[in-house]
């Protein structure tokens, strides 16, 4: 069946990344040290550090190193992070005239273990080594500027001098910058394994509703072999009878050996019907249905046609009669199917195997809780039970209906076959209660 077995645990990580994602970082890293040689280049003929920059191939090895590991990013991010955050110190120590691409690089790095890292222990760690590492720096940096006795550069002078505004503006910056990259590494984690569970869950709702019509395949399978079954089994029954019959007086009473013929033909023209009915029901949608999810609805197989069932028994070599035992509930159609279809059964059964001169009675009880119908049969019982296909069938269709089904020979001879179905609370009379049938098992084989 499509979906069966256990269902896999969610997923606890990131899918690795793809040829695409890979392609992709490539792609970023190689526009990045294009840009990073440019910013270098025009940041030194602009002066920016008020010295000479370094030689040209300095400039070269401290672009790439800032920008080439980014095209694994996705595969090592730690350690891309931890060699793009030593280029960025070494080369801002060393007044390479590059700022831009370089802040760029270290945010994208620091985001990437954020995004990327299912260990978030260590991710966690790494980052938090890089923000400690970036931060001394500036402090130290921060503090060798403070007691610098020349002067050059901003004034000291005030409470709130420019020297300390602008000291104040990169502390702010940068607690802004690495929390930003920080914050949004994080949510684009929590962002992917949501869409990854999304996207496991949905794989397991379609293999649950995979599941499910296979089950309603199934299930519908049974319900029609259910039904063709009694319906071939009980009419073919009474054809075979009454061919029987015609035969044996075929010679010696022709007009009764034509009665049986009729007969015949009027079985195998009520099982055509039947049949016809029962494909017409499969046919009905539940939206065509009186009922919405009860495709048995409007079935002409009610506990009313027992008379008309008991009648047809009678008729083809089983005497049988029927007894009402107190007040008729309302009883639901699906139930009332199966009922009719299990006494069907039963009577077919008693007029097959019983022998000659045996006898049947139906009973069908009211109880307060439930409805209960009984057949027994005199005459030979089997010498052993054995469940077949309408045994089966009977107790199947019990319990579809949340009921039980009792079966067996009986100890002075015969079958006996009693259904119980229980009753919805809301068709509970206010009278007093009928009892109901006894229920010992010692009574099977009275």
């Amino acid at each position: 069946m499509p979906g069966s077995g256990p269902l896999p645990e969610p997923p606890t990580g990131r899918e690795p990344a793809t040829i695409r994602d890979v392609r992709a970082d490539a792609l970023l890293a190689a526009v990045l040290l294009i840009s990073a040689i440019v910013s270098t280049a025009l940041s030194a003929a602009s002066g920016i550090y008020g010295v000479d920059p370094p030689a040209m191939h300095w400039v070269l090895l401290y672009a790439a190193g800032l920008t080439v590991p980014l095209a694994l990013r996705r595969m090592y991010p730690e350690i891309v992070a931890i060699v793009i955050a030593v280029v960025f110190f070494v080369g801002i120590s060393a007044r390479i005239p590059e700022v831009y691409v370089g802040n760029i690089a270290i945010f994208i790095s620091m985001y990437t273990v954020g995004a990327w890292v299912d260990n978030r222990r260590r991710a966690f760690l790494v980052r938090s080594g890089i923000i400690v590492g970036m931060f001394v720096w500036l402090m130290v940096t921060t503090f060798q500027s403070a007691i610098d006795p020349s002067d050059d550069g901003l004034s000291r002078e005030g409470i709130l001098s420019p020297w300390l505004s602008f000291m104040l503006i990169q502390f702010l910056v940068n607690i802004a910058f690495f929390g930003g990259a920080y914050y949004m590494g994080d949510r684009a984690y929590a962002a992917a394994m949501e869409r990854r569970v999304l996207t496991f869950r949905t794989l397991e709702l379609e293999r649950e509703r995979e599941r499910t019509a296979a089950q309603a395949v199934a299930l519908d399978r049974v319900r029609i072999a259910r039904e063709l079954h009694d319906v071939v089994a009980h009419h073919v029954s009474a054809m075979g009878v009454q061919a029987g019959a015609a035969r044996a007086v075929l010679d010696r009473d022709p007009d009764a050996a034509r009665g049986a013929l009729r007969q015949v033909e009027a079985e195998a023209r009520e099982a055509l019907t039947e049949l016809r009915h029962l494909l017409e029901t499969l046919r009905t949608s539940d939206a065509d249905a009186d009922d919405p999810g009860d495709t048995l609805a409007g079935s002409i197989l009610r506990l009313d046609a027992l008379d008309d069932l008991v009648a047809h028994a009678a008729a083809h070599g089983l005497p049988t009669s029927i007894e009402r035992i107190g007040a008729p509930r309302p009883v639901p159609e699906t139930a009332q199917v199966n009922l009719y279809r299990i006494t069907q059964e039963a009577l077919t059964n008693a007029r097959r195997h019983s022998g000659p001169g045996a006898t049947a009675e139906v009973r069908v009880r009211y109880g307060q809780t439930d409805v209960e119908i009984e057949v027994t049969s005199t005459g030979r019982a089997p010498v052993e039970v054995r469940p077949g296909l309408g045994l089966l069938g009977m107790r199947e269709r019990a319990a579809a209906s949340g009921g039980t089904l009792e079966a067996g020979p009986r100890a002075r001879g015969g079958f006996l076959v009693r259904a119980r179905i229980p009753l919805p609370d809301t068709t509970r009379p206010e009278t007093a209660p009928v009892p109901a049938l006894t229920t010992d098992p010692r009574e099977v084989t009275r």
